[in-house]
C-alpha cells in the first residue's frame, strides 16, 4: 500500500488515479483495434470514449453514496478519492454506449462486443490502483501470499487475502478469454453477454473474501456486489438466448472478421 505516487510542484499524484487512468487509455486503444477490424469508425469510438469516462465516473460515485447512504455527509462519501463501485461504472458505461450509439447510429450490439474485453482489462488495471491506495481489502488469513498492510491501515497488523490482486488477475485472464472470443463470435452481443455471466460469476465469488464495507445486506445474507451480479448474471443469460438468433453474424462476415 502506498496511495501517493509522487508530489509535482506541490500537486500530490495519486496511484490510483494513475491506474485508473492507464487501464481506460489502454481499453480504448484495444478497443480501437477490434473496433477496426469489424468495420467501426475509429473517430466514433474515440468520441465514444468520452462519453464512457463521464457515464463511468458518474456511475461509480452514484453507486458508492447509495451503498454508504447515512454513513457519513453526502459531501465527504463523493469526494472520496477511492470512493467508487465498479459495478455503478459499468451501468453508467452502458448507458452513455446506448445513448451514444442512437444519436451516431452505430451498431449497439457490435459496439458492446468491442468495449467488453477493454471492461475486464480496464478493470485489472483499477484494481492495482486499488491495492495502492487499501481499499476493497480482504479477509483475515494466514496464505503465505498474504499481505499486510502498514500501521495506517485499518487490518494492521492482521495478514488478509490480497483480494485486489486476485481479482486483478482474473480480469487479465478474462479479457484473454474476451478477446479470443471476439475473434469467433457468432452473434452480436456474444462477447458483452459472456462478459456479463463472467464477471458476475467472478465478482459473486470474490465477495467471500473481501471483509472491506460494502454497504447494506440484500435480504440479510447477500452483499450489494453480490446482489448486482446475480442480476447481471441473469440479463447475460437472457442477453445469449434472445440475440443469438436475432443477431447472428453470417459465416462470410465472420470470416472478414
Amino acid at each position: 500500500m502506498h496511495p501517493v505516487a509522487f508530489d509535482l510542484s506541490g500537486v500530490t499524484v495519486h496511484w490510483y488515479g494513475i491506474l485508473l487512468a492507464t487501464g481506460f487509455m489502454v481499453g480504448l486503444w484495444t478497443a480501437g483495434r477490434r473496433g477496426m477490424r469489424i468495420g467501426l469508425n475509429a473517430e466514433d469510438i474515440s468520441n465514444l470514449m468520452l462519453w464512457m469516462f463521464i457515464g463511468g465516473i458518474g456511475g461509480a460515485k452514484a453507486l458508492y453514496v447509495i451503498n454508504h447512504w447515512g454513513d457519513d455527509s453526502f459531501k465527504n462519501l463523493f469526494m472520496q478519492r477511492s470512493g467508487m463501485v465498479f459495478h455503478g461504472a459499468l451501468f453508467g458505461t452502458t448507458l452513455a454506449v446506448w445513448l451514444f450509439t442512437r444519436k451516431t447510429k452505430m451498431p449497439l450490439w457490435a459496439t458492446f462486443d468491442t468495449l467488453a474485453p477493454s471492461f475486464a482489462l480496464g478493470h485489472a488495471f483499477g484494481r492495482i490502483g486499488c491495492f495502492m491506495t487499501g481499499c476493497c481489502y480482504g479477509k483475515p488469513c494466514d496464505l503465505p501470499w498474504a499481505v499486510q498492510f502498514p500501521e495506517t491501515h485499518s487490518t494492521h497488523p492482521v495478514h488478509v487475502h490480497p483480494t485486489q490482486i486476485y481479482e486483478s488477475v482474473l480480469n487479465l485472464a478474462l479479457y484473454a478469454s474476451l478477446a479470443w472470443l471476439f475473434r469467433n463470435r457468432q452473434f452480436n452481443g456474444q462477447v458483452f453477454a459472456a462478459y456479463l455471466m463472467a464477471y458476475a460469476v467472478l465478482r459473486f465469488a470474490m465477495e467471500f473474501f473481501r471483509a472491506d464495507g460494502r454497504g447494506s445486506l440484500w435480504f440479510g445474507s447477500l452483499t450489494s456486489g453480490q446482489g448486482i451480479s446475480i442480476v447481471l448474471l441473469i440479463a447475460g443469460g437472457v442477453m445469449w438466448y434472445l440475440l443469438s438468433t436475432r443477431e447472428k453474424i453470417e459465416p462470410e462476415s465472420s470470416e472478414e472478421q
